[in-house]
């Protein structure tokens, strides 16, 4: 979410601090038990300080969402490419998948997903960026279709978010320990199988 490989024009030095900060204060205690003061402590500044930048937690929250988006429109700009689909889809969803495994992003994504089940506002403020992703990915799937590369889906978008459900589940596992990191190849087998016309 916040991947230092990644990160996309990063915003003023001090923010960035504070969202780093926060962001390792989520990591191991959770949003929910991470107060303004932890983060401010965490990046070594006054707590009026971390007001000058941001008007509380919720306010680094929608930064980090909005970082997030900027991390994502390359793999929304993969997916919009390419006269291939099927070529298209088996390198976003090998590059899809290198990047929800990384620590960073698994466990926050989790963390943000456990507290948007409670707090609509947190939801909505990450909701747009996977969103974003379906939709270039049902756009995918429905090209493929067209061009007899894909089985014809019922519902492409249905689709399309149950492919980043495997891909995101995925990366929670490799996490856990319960999965190899060259399952990768056996997740784009799968995705292969379930997308492919059948003969």
């Amino acid at each position: 979410m916040i991947g230092k490989k990644t990160a996309p024009s990063p915003p003023h030095p001090r923010k960035q601090l504070i969202i780093e900060a926060a962001v390792t204060c989520f990591l191991e205690a959770g949003y929910h038990q991470t107060g303004v003061r932890d983060i401010a402590h965490r990046a070594g500044i006054s707590l009026g300080n971390l007001y000058n930048h941001f008007s509380g937690k919720e306010a680094v929250l929608a930064e980090i969402a909005r970082i997030e988006a900027q991390e994502l429109e390359a793999f929304r700009t993969l997916l919009a490419a390419g006269p291939d689909p099927k070529a298209t889809l088996k390198r976003f969803v090998e590059d899809y998948a290198e990047y929800a495994a990384r620590p960073e992003n698994a466990v926050l994504g989790l963390e943000i997903l456990s507290e948007a089940i409670r707090a609509p506002q947190i939801a909505s403020l990450f909701s747009g960026n996977r969103a974003g992703l379906v939709t270039g990915l049902a756009k995918l799937l429905e090209e493929g279709t067209r061009a007899g590369h894909f089985r014809a889906f019922e519902d492409p978008r249905e689709t399309a978010g149950l492919i980043l459900d495997a891909i995101e589940g995925r990366a929670l596992r490799v996490l856990l320990k319960d999965a190899k990191g060259s399952a990768k190849t056996t997740l784009w087998r799968f995705i292969n199988a379930a997308t492919q016309v059948k003969p």
